[in-house]
């Protein structure tokens, strides 16, 4: 009686409805995060994303129904087959323009992936009148064309959204993971006659790994619009070092932990000339070069930021580093590296002396350097 009992949850009506309404559940999770993102970010790819998981949860809701009546007409199953075309074409559609900006050229791609969706659909209606005699041809041949097209989808997916878009390992093993649950739907409908317990529990259960696998997608996404939030807000655009505020918190911070550190202070020499006369793209140009160079030099001793307009700071956090060494690195592989030099000027923490006074000290110094001849290191 038991193993009845588990034979019947696991490929009866009652297996198939849990299946479907934790799918459900599943999709219904995706979709809260979507839309949040829809919300707040207000971009076209969440959108689509939203539309499709809608639609997913139309589909799986209809599946419960049959799950329970145990009946599906003609007109149902092609409402079943026509939205889960619909949802994977929006669904990629939405994975493609979260990672790329939609042009004229990318729309037209879009509307005619739609409109073929729309005309293979209307051959589920299209059988021979010589053919409609056997209805158990008909009923296998109704939806042929419409489940291979959705391989054609997959293929397409593969080879043109893949490639464009970040997370692309996870992308793989979704449409992976969505080929194969296909697979076994067509082999279990065309060759066994959908009398293969095992492969209709199959397809039930791989859906479960796409959506897990789709929810994460999507959860990555928030943490890197997290992530690019919070870099933008601690970090200058141009030479991509640490901004003023942030540098100044964290010289602040190291200093209220009495742990010993230096500031170097720098500013590249005669940059409003070289603005004037060589243009502000070159003057760009040099910052990012200048700033590149003290990352390097830097990488493992400290920290770099950019205290405004030609003035970059390294906070020098390595007790085994010399300021006075590090500075010297600096300028020299900007005088040999680039067409502009740099004037430094450095100092220590010392006890009584607080971040403010220490950056000012160290930018006391390269003023003594800037004044004195330029291209040198002078310390305080």
């Amino acid at each position: 009686m038991n193993n009845a009992t588990f034979t019947e949850l696991l490929f009866g009506p009652a297996g198939s409805f849990f299946m479907y309404s934790m799918l459900i559940v599943i999709i219904v999770m995706t979709l809260l995060v979507s839309l949040r993102l829809l919300i707040t970010r207000r971009k076209v790819g969440y959108l689509s994303m939203v539309i499709a998981l809608v639609i997913l949860i139309v589909q799986y809701g209809q599946l419960v129904a049959h799950a329970v009546t145990q009946t599906q007409s003609d007109a149902g199953t092609f409402t079943a087959l026509l939205l889960k075309l619909l949802a994977f074409v929006l669904l990629n559609i939405g994975i493609y323009q979260l990672y790329n900006a939609t042009r004229k050229r990318d729309m037209a791609i879009f509307f005619l992936f739609l409109a073929g969706t729309a005309a293979i659909s209307l051959t589920y209606w299209s059988i021979p009148e010589w053919l409609q005699e056997n209805m158990e041809q008909t009923s296998l041949l109704r939806p042929l064309f419409m489940e291979l097209y959705l391989f054609i989808l997959l293929f397409v997916s593969f080879l043109l959204v893949g490639p464009r878009i970040g997370q692309n390992g996870k992308y793989q093993i979704m449409l992976t993971v969505y080929f194969a649950a296909h697979m076994l739907h067509m082999a279990n409908v065309y060759l066994f006659d959908d009398k293969q317990p095992y492969l209709k529990l199959s397809e039930q259960t791989i859906p479960f790994l796409f959506h897990i696998v789709l929810f994460l997608f999507i959860f990555e996404r928030v943490i890197e619009i997290m992530q690019a939030i919070y870099n933008s807000s601690i970090t200058d655009g141009l030479t991509k070092l640490y901004n003023r505020k942030y540098f100044f918190s964290r010289v602040t911070q190291y200093i209220e932990g009495r742990v010993p550190v230096s500031v170097i202070f720098s500013d590249i020499d005669n940059f409003k000339k070289l603005n004037d006369t060589k243009g502000h793209q070159t003057g760009d140009a040099m910052l990012k070069q200048v700033a590149q160079i003290m990352k390097e030099e830097t990488a493992d001793a400290g920290l770099c930021g950019r205290y405004g307009g030609e003035e970059l700071v390294v906070l020098v956090t390595d007790p085994d580093t010399d300021p006075a060494e590090l500075a010297e690195r600096i300028r020299a592989r900007v005088e040999r590296e680039s067409i502009v030099t740099v004037s430094m000027g450095y100092s220590r923490s010392k006890k009584g002396v607080t971040a403010d006074e220490l950056v000012k000290q160290a930018d006391e110094a390269m003023y003594e350097a800037k004044t004195s001849g330029k291209n040198k290191v002078v310390g305080l």
